[in-house]
């Protein structure tokens, strides 16, 4: 079985073919232009490519409620060019298949629930960190939507009494995608993550916030396990000052095996950096199971 994968992000967009086994057998990437000049170049890759589906984990916000007229849209974007942009619809018609469509990070989260670090647990979250900040919500064996769907990089935080820096979220002075995604620890220390040394504070400041995020999370949504991906999180030295964090943040409050074993709770991404693209697969096999249905 062929299913198509299109992971639709504010620069590039990744396209592929895959199977319902999560093997990755093509993929390509286009720069993220007007939706006018991307989607026929994206309606050009699959429509010979003979894919029973399409799944979409797209930038947002967007609608994923199936009782809105605009369902399947992006929304109110600050990539301007593709507000109320019908990306699942226009996609649908033109190849004239089921299309299945989250964000972006719900399919990370479902990637790594499918086939990487969370498989086989019932709850987990997935937490980008890099251009910004993006929280995937896999509860109770499915991704979590409500009125929209998380926008969990936008939590509220105390500012490290050291940490002067004002943000750079225009919405609020200091929430997590503000202090601590990759353009936050770039205006700040006036180089990129990777440039910084291992020892540099940077990354005091960093454990400080994802770590305060992830108490919030812990103590709101009980997952089982949490992922840590993104280009921030390639700076490994990062994994054992978060866990630190939290176990002082929760101070003993909760008693749970997994709180116990920090190793094994707080994890990278183990899919290679295609956890997006293989849940993106899965959206494709679901929908398609989900119209078998009907």
């Amino acid at each position: 079985m062929l299913l198509g994968a299109l992971e639709a992000g504010g620069t590039k967009m990744v396209l592929a073919i895959g199977n319902e086994n999560g093997e990755i057998l093509e993929q390509i990437s286009i720069p993220t232009e007007t939706p006018d000049i991307t989607l026929p170049k994206i309606i050009d890759y699959f429509k010979d490519k003979n894919i029973e589906a399409l799944g979409i984990g797209s930038f947002g916000p967007i609608d994923l409620d199936r009782s809105s007229k605009t369902y399947g849209y992006i929304t109110s974007t600050p990539k301007l060019p593709w507000i109320n942009c019908d990306i699942a619809g226009i996609l649908g018609k033109s190849l004239g298949i089921p299309v299945g469509f989250d964000t972006d990070v719900n399919g990370s989260a479902l990637g790594e629930a499918t086939w990487g670090s969370t498989k086989g647990l019932a709850s987990s979250i997935y937490i980008t960190i890099g251009t910004g900040v993006g929280v995937g919500v896999y509860q109770n064996g499915k991704l979590l939507h409500g009125m929209l769907h998380p926008e969990a990089g936008h939590v509220l935080l105390s500012r490290h009494p050291e940490d002067t820096f004002t943000g750079v979220c225009p919405y609020h002075a200091q929430c997590l995608e503000g202090l601590a995604s990759g353009p936050s620890i770039e205006k700040r220390w006036g180089k990129k993550a990777y440039e910084l040394g291992a020892d540099h504070k940077a990354w005091e400041f960093e454990a400080y916030y994802i770590a305060q995020a992830l108490v919030g999370y812990i103590l709101t949504l009980s997952p089982h396990r949490i992922v840590l991906g993104g280009g921030v999180m390639h700076q490994t030295q990062l994994f054992p000052m978060v866990r630190e964090q939290v176990t002082a943040l929760i101070n003993g409050y909760l008693k749970t095996p997994q709180l116990d074993d920090m190793d094994h709770y707080i994890v990278p991404a183990a899919l290679n950096d295609n956890q997006g693209i293989m849940g993106c697969i899965k959206l494709a096999l679901m929908e398609l199971e989900e119209n078998s249905r009907n």
